[in-house]
């Protein structure tokens, strides 16, 4: 059966961003031109910054993307095991899981769309509306927890998320340079401590 023109769209929109997570990650994004990632992809220039405007609205469609289905793999796991040490352990999980899994990648990624936000304003700007995203959403399902056990999140619920989300970065950033001075139950452990928690005090914990 025929494809639909939404379905050639797609898979066009689909094969871009795969083929920017490759040469984004290994080469960096300066290095990287939308030509080549067009070339890479088997599609025209012109459906790239037809779908996406030039290579930055490509990272950021990129980093949004892995955002959406970091979030469902670990909703999946939460629905599993709601408990905020589950929660971390399986966010940084998702943040240092080999390169050829795209763990690693995202953290590249990341940290090469920050650069670019720093030394560009109109980037800047939509980066920050992006982090505040992600703070927001971070906080709300740990007021979510908060309320569920009867505990008290220490900061109101966007700050919580936003020191979470930079402790764990942090760790990831340490993590991608040397993996033996970052384990996963040391960034459980220092995640929980933000919310007041201990080993003894977490949910299934020993009493």
């Amino acid at each position: 059966m025929a494809r639909t023109q939404a379905q050639r769209k797609s898979e066009t929109r689909a094969r871009l961003i795969d083929a920017a997570a490759d040469l984004f990650a290994r080469k960096g994004f300066h290095a990287v031109s939308a030509e080549s990632v067009a070339a890479a992809a088997d599609r025209t220039t012109g459906a790239l910054y037809s779908h996406f405007g030039g290579k930055e609205g490509l990272l950021l469609a990129l980093l949004d993307v892995w955002r959406e289905r970091t979030a469902e793999q670990l909703a999946d796991e939460l629905s599993r095991a709601p408990d905020p040490g589950t929660h971390f352990a399986a966010m940084w999980r998702s943040v240092t899981r080999p390169a050829a899994d795209r763990g690693d990648a995202w953290l590249l990624l990341e940290l090469e769309l920050w650069l670019y936000g720093v030394r560009d304003p109109l980037v800047g700007a939509q980066l920050s509306q992006r982090y505040a995203e992600v703070r927001a959403l971070l906080g709300e399902g740990l007021a979510d927890w908060a309320a569920a056990t009867g505990s008290e999140l220490p900061y109101p619920p966007d700050e919580t998320g936003g020191l979470v989300l930079g402790v764990l970065l942090g760790c990831a950033m340490q993590y991608r340079l040397d993996p033996r001075c970052m384990p996963q139950q040391l960034v459980v452990d220092g995640l929980s401590g933000l919310l007041g928690l201990t080993r003894e005090t977490q949910p299934g914990g020993a009493s």
